[in-house]
Order: C-alpha cells, then sequence, then structure tokens
C-alpha cells in the first residue's frame, strides 16, 4: 500500500526567492526598530494614536455628517456644516470675541512678565520669596481661581468695588466683563511665562552689562540694548503660546461669568461646545472645531516661518 506524506510549509528554501527577500526584509526594519528601543516607544504610540490621531480622524468624519450625540441616524452632508458654520453670525461673534481677548491678553503678559522677571532677577533680598509669589497663582486650578475672582468681581460686596469705593460692574458690561477676563487670566497665567523669562536672564553673560556700564551705558541702556535682544527668542515663544492658548480659552471665562452677559465674553470652544452637547449637533460642532483648528495651524506655521528666516539672516 502507498502513503501519502501530509503537506507541510514550504521552508525558506523552497519559497520563491524574491518572497524570501520581502519577508527577511521586513523582519530586518521591524527588528531593526524594537532593537533600538521601538518597545519602550511602543505605549507612547499606542497612546497617541487612541488620544489624538483616532480623534483627529473621527472628528474629520462627523463634520462631513449631520449627525447627533448617541449617533443614530447619520446622514452623510458633505461640507454643507461647513458652509453653514461660515455663514453663522453666532460662531463669528464668538470667534471675533476670542480673537479679541488673544489681542488683549497676549501683550499685557509679555510686558508684565518682562518686568516681573526683571524686578525677580534683580532684586537683592528675598528672591525666593517674590519668585513663589509670582509663579504661585499659575498653580491654581481653574475652578478655584474663577471662584476666587467671581468674589472678587462682586458687585455689591466684593474686594475691588469695596477698594475702589465705585460700583464698577465687572462682569455685567460687555467691555468691562471682557477686561475682567483678561485681567484674571493675566494674574493666573502670567507666571509660566515670567519662569521663561527669568531663565533667559540668568542665562545672560554678566561681562556684556560690565562692559557696558564702563562704556557710560545707564540702566535703561543696558536693558534696551543688552537685554532685549537677548531675550528676543524667548519672547517669540511666549507670543505664540500664549496667542494658541488664548485662541482655545475657555475655562476662566465660562467659570466666571458663563460667556458674560449677551455672550459678549462667549469664546469660540463654548460656542462649539453648546453646539455639540446641548445642540446635540456634532456634525456641526466639529466642523467650527475645524475651522479653529485651521486658524491655529496657520498660527503655528507663521511662527516657523518667522524663526526661518531670521535663522538665515543670522546666518
Amino acid at each position: 500500500m502507498t502513503t501519502i506524506a501530509p503537506a507541510t510549509p514550504a521552508s525558506s528554501a523552497t519559497r520563491p526567492a524574491g518572497e524570501r527577500a520581502a519577508g527577511d526584509g521586513v523582519r530586518a526594519r521591524l527588528g531593526r526598530v524594537f532593537q533600538h528601543g521601538g518597545w519602550f516607544v511602543a505605549p507612547f504610540l499606542v497612546v497617541y494614536a487612541l488620544f489624538l490621531i483616532w480623534p483627529l480622524v473621527s472628528g474629520l468624519w462627523y463634520s462631513l455628517n449631520e449627525t447627533n450625540l448617541a449617533g443614530i441616524n447619520t446622514e452623510f452632508i458633505g461640507l454643507d456644516n461647513y458652509r453653514e458654520a461660515l455663514g453663522d453670525d453666532q460662531m463669528w461673534d464668538s470667534l471675533g470675541n476670542t480673537l479679541r481677548f488673544t489681542a488683549m491678553i497676549t501683550p499685557l503678559i509679555v510686558i508684565v512678565a518682562f518686568g516681573l522677571a526683571l524686578l525677580a532677577h534683580n532684586i537683592k533680598h528675598g528672591k525666593w520669596f517674590w519668585r513663589l509669589a509670582f509663579f504661585a497663582p499659575f498653580l491654581l486650578p481653574s475652578a478655584v481661581m474663577a471662584e476666587l475672582w467671581r468674589w472678587l468681581y462682586e458687585p455689591d460686596f466684593g474686594l475691588l468695588n469695596n477698594t475702589l469705593n465705585e460700583r464698577v460692574p465687572w462682569l455685567l458690561e460687555g467691555d468691562w466683563a471682557m477686561f475682567s477676563m483678561v485681567l484674571a487670566t493675566l494674574w493666573w497665567t502670567v507666571g509660566f511665562s515670567f519662569l521663561l523669562y527669568l531663565a533667559a536672564l540668568q542665562s545672560i553673560p554678566d561681562h556684556l552689562y560690565e562692559a557696558a556700564a564702563l562704556d557710560g551705558a545707564g540702566p535703561f541702556k543696558r536693558m534696551w540694548h543688552i537685554t532685549v535682544p537677548m531675550v528676543r527668542n524667548i519672547t517669540g515663544l511666549i507670543v505664540v503660546l500664549q496667542i494658541l492658548a488664548s485662541l482655545q480659552v475657555f475655562d476662566q471665562i465660562f467659570l466666571i461669568n458663563e460667556g458674560g452677559p449677551n455672550n459678549e465674553t462667549r469664546p469660540v470652544v463654548q460656542y462649539i461646545i453648546q453646539q455639540g452637547f446641548t445642540g446635540y449637533r456634532i456634525g456641526y460642532a466639529s466642523a467650527i472645531s475645524y475651522i479653529v483648528f485651521v486658524l491655529i495651524v496657520a498660527v503655528t506655521l507663521l511662527r516657523l516661518w518667522m524663526v526661518r528666516n531670521r535663522s538665515e539672516e543670522n546666518s
């Protein structure tokens, strides 16, 4: 009787040369990746894909559909959400409030942070105390900061009105409400920029100031011709970081006065949340989110272009 041997997988020697080369190449590349730390990076890549890449892709898909919070009765509508957003007066008003807030807070952050850093750097006694005092508000949670400033702005018995002996409508009128949000945010967030400026000031060589003093330069000239140019890169970084943070402002404005009287301080992020989680229009909220995302990317690319041009000029 004749027996037939069972079929066995083809060995690497009997496979075609092209298939062996392709398989060996893939294994070699994977081996190099994980040999040089791929296993250490893999957990981060998984988290990055789940919490950044996937939300970006799914949000873009939602923006092309008419869908609700439950995800039922979804209908593909293409760019209709974007067309509606570009014609939505409330969206433009909210975006205008965000841009106005950004334009007000950014120069104040730069000026105040630089001034505080100069003070903390040059003061002779109690440096640790001033550094702690200037940076400490930045460590407060947004809810604590908002509750504190709500009491300060209280029209009848708030500390500010009692100190000024006036009944200033801090949160009751549009212009005052926006100024109030800027003032509270300045107090809360200036500590981070202050710390960056302080580190930059400590890195400036002392011999530059000594040489300038020997040439007869006063304190103001030394600051203007030495300090300001030496911290120029940090100033550019602070400006970009503040613009990006201000374009996404939400916490303190919502917690202090929920967008102000007649929504005159409502930022665009709050409008997105209202459309998505109050109006249950996830697709429309996603479209507005991507419009803001494009604005943020444009600011970032502009900063990179400016840095590159400055590097080419200095080289």
